[in-house]
């Protein structure tokens, strides 16, 4: 496989600041002398602005148009740099002498279950030993063998001399594991267990089906109703507690949300704990995890999974002050290992490499490249696997990419885009941010709720699945799309009239292409279902077979109504609609 590099671009006034920004010379020479761009969130605000504006509205630079001139000739003289690393991963290779010749091998002491439920997890934890430092001097993997074949599975350090492999089971039978460690008293370890039927709650992961969809892995349909609050698991107990309320009664069946702590508007309190040993005053040693970190955080999914909620796991994001974002790649390439091992036996992840992961200079095309392949291959149970866009799309055509993770690149045509996304990839569409319901000075956080379900709606009967965020001002800045607690927009309700109308359509609708001018979604003669959006027709005519009587219902999405009206209707035929935004007709052959 072949990354292609891009091209270095020169450092002019014209081009943009976050072109300079991805260049680590400019970037320091920047951020040194216009200290407002060690902010994340001014960089975010002006990278896509030229050079020659930011510096000569700089407030460092105040106005001074001999300084603004000095500093791009020096951006311009620095050498070109390309976006590209050497595609390797530096994890380093952990001494065969970790323990005295004096141990026996595979005499630790272990614990498991003797049978497990399909799509539960098993988990063989092993006492073993905890000098110099484990996280980095200790390799431990497992072969299990299945009834359907082999499966490679890594294992952790989980602290005090624990040691774990999970495995999130996914065949019925006897499954025989031994251990592989550099450690010897871990080395060779042989256990059996049962994996019995599934209970009826358990659904395992969820899979892509039918090239644009999803259901779980024992084919249950499975519909992302998404919704985003990327730093709710670093708010402590009582706020936690509130949001796992929210969504309980909330129509959401995903949650996009971070692994790392973030830093940025109405998110600035510091974290209760951090994926590393240490605090932001002595700093962090990033080669030892902190094991009650990790422990909270996987508390916090099984407490979606009970919710019937997919964890929507960010890997990566930009928005940090703790120098979590620009780790070297040994250390990234550790942490990924560590993370898939301890997580990926939860059936509700899926994960996603970045947020915005175009707003991480540090990292480039062939490291998003290397990390998707160490969680394919820590990840026995295959999750889905995306990348979420700021500015520019990750090319999802990559073999990968289970499924398009967007955010808008238009500030008013989102949805819309659905139709030409779903031919590009050939994946399903799920844009994960259309901008969020709120009033925020920001334009991705302040459309009306009507606009949200307009999007909602657009989106889906296009063939995807739009996700919801909520960015209302609150004089505490607990605001849903940072912190979670509670939901106050106008949206979530008519979100959960969308699902049901999506629950009860038939399985196996797909967009279709009927009228010109109104999108619609179903199956040929069996089930229609148009949207008409903003748009406010007083009656629109039809001309179908004439063989097949329909039964039709008037949809009111923002009022969330369903009018069935009188008669039946087949062949040529005229429907008076209200001549009001935001209708639908749902069109069923034969009635119900």
């Amino acid at each position: 496989m072949t990354i292609q590099e891009s091209r270095p671009q020169a450092l002019t006034a014209e081009a943009t600041l976050g072109t300079a920004l991805r260049h680590p010379e400019a970037r320091a020479l920047l951020e040194n002398r216009l200290p407002e761009l060690r902010d994340t969130a001014t960089k975010m605000i002006l990278g896509g602005r030229a050079l020659g504006l930011v510096l000569s509205t700089s407030p460092a630079l105040n106005g001074d148009a001999d300084a603004a001139q000095s500093l791009l000739t020096e951006l311009a003289q620095l050498a070109p740099h390309r976006d590209g690393r050497p595609a390797r991963s530096t994890r380093p290779t952990p001494s065969p002498n970790y323990e005295s010749p004096s141990i026996e091998r595979g005499s630790a002491p272990v614990g498991h279950p003797d049978r497990v439920s399909l799509h539960r997890r098993f988990e063989l934890t092993l006492e073993g030993p905890s000098h110099g430092n484990p996280f980095v001097d200790v390799r431990l993997r497992a072969t299990i063998e299945t009834p359907q074949g082999p499966v490679d599975v890594p294992g952790f350090y989980d602290g005090d001399g624990t040691y774990r492999i999970r495995y999130l089971s996914r065949h019925l039978g006897e499954h025989r594991i031994r251990t592989e460690s550099n450690a010897r008293s871990l080395d060779g370890v042989e256990v059996a267990f049962l994996v019995d039927p599934a209970a009826p709650e358990d659904h395992g992961p969820v899979r892509v089906e039918r090239e644009f969809h999803f259901a779980y892995e024992d084919g249950t349909r499975y519909l992302p109703i998404g919704t985003t609050a990327y730093a709710w698991t670093h708010q402590g107990e009582e706020l936690e507690s509130r949001t796992l309320e929210t969504l309980a009664a909330s129509p959401f069946t995903k949650l996009r949300m971070c692994v790392f702590p973030k830093s940025y508007l109405f998110n600035e309190n510091e974290p209760e704990r951090f994926p590393f040993v240490g605090d932001l005053a002595s700093g962090f040693d990033v080669h030892r995890f902190d094991p009650a970190y990790w422990r909270h955080l996987e508390r916090r999914i099984e407490d979606l999974q009970r919710l019937g909620i997919e964890a929507d796991l960010i890997l990566f994001h930009p928005y940090d002050r703790w120098g979590f974002s620009t780790m070297d790649s040994e250390t990234d390439d550790a942490y990924l290992h560590y993370a898939v091992a301890r997580l990926a036996s939860l059936p509700n992840v899926w994960w996603s490499l970045a947020n915005e992961y175009d707003l991480m200079p540090d990292k480039t095309t062939r490291d998003w490249e290397r990390f998707a392949a160490i969680v394919q291959s820590d990840d026995p149970a295959g999750h889905l696997l995306s990348i979420h866009n700021c500015y520019a799309f990750y090319d999802h055509g990559r073999p990968w990419v289970t499924h398009a993770s967007l955010q808008r690149q238009d500030l008013y045509k989102t949805s819309e885009m659905t139709t030409e996304w779903r031919q590009q990839w050939g994946k399903p569409v799920v844009i994960d941010e259309c901008a969020y319901e709120g009033d925020i000075d920001q334009g991705w956080g302040n459309i009306t709720g009507e606009e949200m379900v307009r999007r909602f709606w657009e989106g889906a009967v296009r063939g995807g699945y739009v996700g919801h965020g909520e960015t209302y001002l609150r004089p505490d800045d607990v605001i849903w799309w940072a912190k979670g607690g509670e939901l106050r927009g106008t949206s979530p309700s008519r979100i959960a009239f969308l699902r049901r109308i999506l629950e009860d359509a038939p399985r196996g609708i797909e967009p279709l292409s009927i009228d010109w001018d109104i999108p619609s979604l179903g199956i040929e003669g069996e089930y229609y279902l148009f949207y008409y959006g903003f748009t406010q027709p007083r009656f629109r005519r039809f001309v179908w077979d004439p063989a097949v009587t329909y039964e039709v219902d008037l949809i009111d999405t923002w009022n969330m109504t369903i009018e069935t009206l009188p008669g039946e209707f087949r062949g040529r035929f005229t429907i008076d609609l209200p001549g009001r935004p935001y209708q639908a007709l749902r069109f069923r052959a034969g009635g119900r």
